[in-house]
Order: structure tokens, then C-alpha cells, then sequence
């Protein structure tokens, strides 16, 4: 049990990297590591760009944690019902002026790395970079929150996966390729699986705050068959990227299935509630395992 949940007060340090929220991290470091996979794969890899990549999106994934975490807050979306993992600010352990100043001097960060990307990759990082900044915020935040409109899993799906892939790749080697885009639908759909799990897991208390996750919209049933529609769609494409000349190697990303089985056969068995909450875990490391293999894969070619 952890000091919070067993109500023992916290350190202003422990009180921060409960905000971080460390396990989420694996979201923005896969498709980073794909994007650089496939600029290895045609010869395009650049350290500094991939580097700077790198940073950036874990700038922007804290960021985005301190945003979620003080307006979710603010519009009474943690409440003491909460079933996930404790939040600073819900806790009073950080006060929400705290909360917003992280999130801003995250966003900075993220910033200066994207000011670094836009000479290395030109004007359309600078659209990228701001589109993702601007995510960052609105996801939660704003007067049209885009998580509490059933966009969430799309939203999902385009910046971490698609964007972050593509954006990845871009400011390595200046193009675009198929392959790039291609290899950024397994990320996309991995890290939305795990997106599934955490609203599938708050329905109920999300539908009584007003807050309308697809999950929400669509009920348990639809939810659970869409976390295995993505799980299938992420082998069925990494697989399907030899079409467009990545290695055979790519074969390696089933490895992680035993990683998947888990998650799987949770959800399909209609866990709820706050039992989900190692399901959430797992799927987070099922979408870190299938990415790294997965990028070992395309590395290969």
C-alpha cells in the first residue's frame, strides 16, 4: 500500500512523482522508438533529432499528466469515488496554482526541445509541435474538453500514435514514407488500448460526474470488444508493414503476446471496477514490450 493510500502524509518530491505518474511514460517512449526504427530501417537515423524526439514527448506526456490531473479537478471529475490510482491535486497534495505551474513549465520544456525539432525538420514541426502542445491542454481542459466528448480514443490514436510516430521519423529523415505511417497504427492502437482500460474501468463514476468517455456512450460491452479490435489491428498491421518493406523481422513483435494475454483475457472476463487497476498496469507494459519489439523488428530491414 502506498503512503498516500494508507493515508500517511507525503513529501513534496513523493507528492510530484505521484503526478508524473511514472507507468504512463511507456506512451511516450514506443512510438519514438518505432519512428527511429523505421529512420534506422532506411538508413535515415539522426541521434540529436531522435533524442530531442524523445524528450519532447515526455515533456509534453508529464504535461499533459498535470493538465488531466488539476482540471479533471476542477470540474469535478475526481471525486473521493475515484477507483484509479490516487491524484495530487484531488488529495490537496498540490495545490491546483502548483498543478498548473507544472503543467506549464512541462509545456515550456517541451517547447524548447520543439524549437530545436523545427530547425532540424522545418516548418512542419512547427505544426505538429503546436497541434500536440495544444492537445495537451484541451484533452482535459478549455470549454470543449476533447475527453469529455468521446473523442478521447481518437485523439489517442492521432497524436500518440500517428503524430508521434510520423513526427518522429520526419525530423530524422525531412520525408514521409508508407512505412512510417503504417508502423504508426499498431503504437496508435496499442496506447489507446490502454486509454480503454482506464474508462472502461470509470464508468460509472465518469457517467455520474457528466463526464461522456466513449466507453461511457457506447457501455461495457462495446467497450471490451473494442480493446480486443485493437489488440488484434496492432499485430494484424505490424505484421502487414512487410508490404511495405520492413523486414521479415518484424515477426518478432508476436513475442509479446504472452504480454497481451493477460490484459485480454481480463477484460474479456468482464473485470470492473477498481480490479482493473493491474489490468491498466499490464496493458501499459504490453504497449512499452510490443513496441520495443516491434521496433527491433523494423530496425532489422
Amino acid at each position: 500500500m502506498s503512503a498516500a493510500a494508507a493515508g500517511r502524509p507525503l513529501s513534496r518530491a513523493r507528492a510530484w512523482k505521484l503526478a508524473v505518474r511514472p507507468p504512463t511514460l511507456t506512451a511516450a517512449m514506443s512510438p519514438v522508438f518505432v519512428g527511429t526504427a523505421v529512420a534506422i530501417s532506411q538508413g535515415e537515423f539522426r541521434a540529436l533529432p531522435a533524442l530531442a524526439a524523445l524528450s519532447g514527448a515526455l515533456f509534453l506526456q508529464v504535461g499533459a499528466n498535470f493538465a488531466n490531473d488539476v482540471f479533471d479537478f476542477k470540474r469535478g471529475a475526481d471525486t473521493a469515488d475515484r477507483l484509479g490510482p490516487p491524484r495530487a491535486t484531488q488529495m490537496g497534495l498540490l495545490s491546483p496554482t502548483e498543478m498548473l505551474l507544472g503543467m506549464w513549465a512541462m509545456l515550456g520544456l517541451a517547447l524548447v526541445c520543439g524549437v530545436y525539432l523545427a530547425f532540424a525538420g522545418g516548418w512542419p514541426v512547427v505544426v505538429f509541435g503546436l497541434a500536440s502542445l495544444a492537445a495537451a491542454v484541451v484533452y482535459t481542459g478549455g470549454p470543449w474538453p476533447i475527453g469529455y466528448h468521446a473523442l478521447g480514443d481518437l485523439f489517442t490514436f492521432v497524436f500518440f500514435g500517428l503524430v508521434a510516430v510520423v513526427g518522429t521519423y520526419y525530423v530524422q529523415a525531412k520525408e514521409t514514407t508508407l512505412l512510417a505511417w503504417l508502423a504508426a497504427v499498431p503504437v496508435g492502437c496499442t496506447v489507446t488500448a490502454i486509454l480503454v482500460v482506464n474508462n472502461l474501468r470509470d464508468i460509472d463514476t465518469d457517467r455520474a460526474t457528466g463526464k461522456r468517455t466513449l466507453a461511457v456512450v457506447t457501455g461495457r460491452g462495446a467497450t471490451r470488444g473494442w480493446f480486443v479490435v485493437l489488440c488484434a489491428a496492432a499485430y494484424a498491421v505490424a505484421l502487414g508493414t512487410m508490404v511495405a518493406g520492413a523486414s521479415p523481422a518484424v515477426i518478432l513483435v508476436l513475442l509479446s503476446l504472452p504480454a497481451a494475454r493477460g490484459p485480454i483475457q481480463a477484460i474479456r472476463g468482464d473485470t470492473r471496477g477498481a480490479a482493473l487497476n493491474p489490468v491498466l498496469k499490464a496493458t501499459a507494459r504490453f504497449h512499452l514490450v510490443f513496441g520495443v519489439l516491434f521496433a527491433a523488428g523494423l530496425a532489422f530491414s
